[in-house]
């Protein structure tokens, strides 16, 4: 098991803070879920059904025809190497080091490299993997690079689980074939237990990936939830000029700490340091959990949920560095 963001619980032991005193910054979830409101009984009686009104919220909000819902893009990342034959799979890096894992796994020829000189040697490689905005560096590739990538015998598999909050998306002119999109529900609507995303793709490449998956991949309560909040677009228009706005202001109270990001995304910050790891491990004892990355050695801050935390995280950072 790779290590991820979220481990509050195990962090409240090592540390010996109990977990309601932590700030969790580690996740790039936004601190502003969705409010779901009280689910129905049926949804927890009956197994979940297709016609469930899931996928017309879904192709309304993302604009395409072709969806499969999945339990979060965790699920098809680790089902989509599977459904071809053995691949030469270019992976940008540093990146969401559960794809590369999947690839390689199911028997590929993985090669990593940063965003520019993946995009520059596309034709190199059968599938070409990008996440756009990366995770952790925000780094974004722009969507007029699918039309020279994705082609009938090529794959172009784009991870956008953070690009709620951008006007540019993969999924703006359509999805053509060779043409893979992960739109994930956890980060923007703040509901990552719900444990659901969408795959954007040709009809044929979706067929496929249900059968891998097999039925009812999406629990009924999470169905429910999911097709909700897909329709609030009051809630969506109010949230996104709030996280903008949080986020620039987590970005200047780094800055100010002579922590000044090296690549952002209106959910969390990414700074490259020489010192991660003991700052890493500073913050922890103060009861503030930040993601660590060892290659190279950077932090990713997530957006605090509220004043008090931004005071909390800009006092500990002062005591630190002082």
């Amino acid at each position: 098991m790779l290590e991820h963001g979220g481990r509050l619980a195990r962090a409240a032991r090592c540390y010996g803070i109990p977990r309601e005193h932590w700030l969790d910054l580690s996740t790039g979830v936004s601190p502003h879920a969705w409010p779901v409101p009280p689910t129905p009984p049926d949804a927890w009686h009956r197994l979940p059904e297709d016609e469930d009104g899931l996928l017309d919220a879904a192709r309304a909000y993302y604009g395409v025809e072709h969806l499969l819902p999945v339990a979060g893009t965790q699920a098809a990342i680790q089902a989509l190497p599977w459904l071809r034959a053995p691949s030469r799979v270019g992976i940008v890096a540093p990146g969401y080091a559960e794809h590369a894992h999947a690839w390689r796994i199911a028997g590929h020829d993985v090669t990593a490299w940063p965003m520019d000189a993946l995009l520059a040697n596309a034709e190199r490689f059968d599938v070409v993997l990008l996440i756009s905005p990366n995770n952790p560096t925000g780094e974004c590739a722009a969507p007029s690079v699918a039309s020279r990538i994705a082609t009938a015998g090529r794959w172009l598999v784009v991870d956008e689980a953070f690009a709620d909050t951008r006007d540019a998306s993969f999924l703006q002119d359509g999805v053509r074939e060779g043409l893979i999109v992960l739109r994930s529900i956890g980060k923007f609507f703040g509901l990552a237990g719900a444990r659901a995303g969408f795959v954007a793709a040709w009809p044929v490449l979706l067929e496929a990936l249900a059968e891998r998956l097999g039925p009812w991949t999406l629990a009924g309560p999470s169905r429910v939830a999911v097709t909700q909040a897909l329709r609030d677009r009051a809630w969506q228009d109010h949230m996104r000029p709030r996280l903008r706005e949080e986020a620039a202001a987590l970005a200047a109270l780094l800055s100010r700490a002579g922590l000044s990001p090296s690549g952002s995304t209106d959910l969390f910050h990414y700074v490259m340091h020489a010192n991660a790891s003991s700052l890493h491990d500073a913050l922890a004892r103060r009861g503030i959990l930040v993601r660590l990355f060892e290659d190279p050695p950077a932090l990713r801050f997530g957006l605090p949920p509220n004043a008090e935390g931004f005071c909390r995280l800009d006092a500990a950072l002062r005591d630190i560095l002082a």
